[in-house]
């Protein structure tokens, strides 16, 4: 370039576009619900194949994440979760839900206002077909039913259990100590994932739940609830009974279908884990588990 004053110039609005474009201490969050349809998401519903959104159960209608049952005549176990189809084991999960309307016919007394997500699950792919739970970590969310305390943010555990305060606690549900929200009102919980060390559940910042080192084990719901009962096939039953006490450090993020309509608004999240060299160019300060074999140079 003949002009080294203008060469100098452009050299410095490079810099400085790429420091701010790279600015490591600017949290990026990732909409995993884009507001418009499913991309992104797989459908395993019991009973159907892979991707077979029955009676249109999952749906995006003006900007919010649905799941519906206004084209069923009655419930049928159809037990279903919409995976997101990245595995995640570091990151922080904010999501804003609320449940409308009434229960489906034949849906459990106890799913009312009852659903979950579903943390470090297993993949869409991997369910067997008449499968109703994936094996996983389920935040389990309650809506107030009008009158005493019901719980959220609690955790449900299919296939899995989880150490409480330094002991091991094989509940399969364990309340939080969130209050009750009552009604169609929306709420925004955050859990905070730390691989198989650490998960919190948050409403309004402050911890409401806290448990560490998820792991694979415990049967699957109870004695009178096993495998079998939840048509898990023998030879996934059997992998999985070789993974007992194993450590459950990632996986997939599900949301619930279980009979109660329930309506998301947003579902983001903010990966923890990536380069955590302050040389390179994609380095956060705010990553909390190295892989540099991500980490991106000048060159």
């Amino acid at each position: 370039m003949k002009n080294p004053l203008l060469a100098f110039i452009l050299m410095a609005f490079c810099f400085t576009a790429q420091a701010q474009k790279n600015n490591p201490e600017k949290e990026e969050w990732q909409q995993l619900f884009n507001g418009k349809d499913l991309t992104g998401w797989d459908i395993k519903i019991a009973g159907q194949e892979l991707n077979d959104n029955y009676k249109n159960t999952f749906r995006v209608k003006d900007g919010i994440l649905q799941i519906a049952y206004d084209e069923y005549e009655e419930f049928d176990g159809k037990f279903g979760h919409l995976y997101y189809n990245q595995p995640f084991s570091y990151y922080k999960l904010r999501f804003t839900y609320r449940f409308v309307g009434n229960q489906t016919k034949g849906g459990a007394s106890w799913n009312v206002r009852n659903s979950g997500v579903m943390l470090h699950s297993q993949s869409a792919a991997s369910l067997s077909k008449g499968q109703d739970f994936p094996v996983s970590l389920e935040l389990q969310m309650l809506g107030g039913l009008g009158k005493g305390e019901r719980h959220t943010a609690n955790l449900c555990t299919p296939g899995t259990q989880v150490y409480i305060k330094g002991k091991l606690n094989t509940q399969h549900c364990i309340d939080s100590w969130s209050k009750t929200y009552d009604g169609d009102q929306w709420v925004t919980i955050e859990a905070l994932v730390l691989g198989d060390s650490l998960v919190q559940h948050l409403i309004d910042n402050q911890v409401v739940f806290a448990f560490e080192k998820p792991q694979v084990g415990g049967g699957f719901v109870s004695k009178d609830y096993g495998f079998k009962e939840a048509h898990i096939d023998d030879a996934s039953a059997q992998e999985w009974l070789k993974k007992d006490s194993t450590p459950l450090a990632e996986g997939y993020i599900a949301l619930q279908a279980e009979s109660h309509p329930i309506e998301f608004s947003k579902v983001e999240l903010l990966n923890l884990k990536g380069c955590m060299d302050p040389k390179a160019l994609n380095f956060k300060s705010y990553y909390l588990k190295a892989d540099n074999s991500l980490c991106k140079y000048k060159k």
